[in-house]
């Protein structure tokens, strides 16, 4: 089996993209809005294509699938901070709509690369 690249992963880009969209929000807001909220979500979207990466680099099966639970971790973490931001107006519901579309078809990707570690022992 040949060893991809990890920027080669489609799950990296698409967690890549999501993070920059949060990104771009946040980093306009007040600053006790940055400093408490803010930096919540940004560092739970981050860590959505941090784990993955992390776990992607690891040797041992187990090492692997332990990042990208906690990477699916970080994607629910994700969505209860973007709810919180939608229901303090500090973004548009088609916002909020577009980045949810985002990780709800993430979600399945990276269940499905969790299962393909399993399987494949690697």
């Amino acid at each position: 089996m040949a060893y991809d690249q990890i920027d080669d992963l489609r799950i990296i880009k698409q967690a890549e993209a999501i993070a920059d969209k949060i990104w771009s929000l946040a980093i306009n807001w007040p600053p006790f809005v940055k400093d408490t909220i803010g930096k919540q979500l940004v560092r739970s979207a981050d860590s959505i294509g941090a784990n993955i990466a992390e776990g992607y680099g690891r040797y041992h099966r187990n090492d692997i699938i332990r990042f990208l639970f906690i990477s699916r971790g970080s994607l629910q973490e994700t969505k209860y901070w973007l709810s919180r931001i939608l229901k303090r107006g500090l973004i548009t519901e088609s916002a909020h709509g577009e980045i949810i579309n985002g990780l709800n078809n993430l979600a399945p990707q990276l269940n499905a690369f969790i299962s393909a570690k399993r399987r494949l022992g690697l």
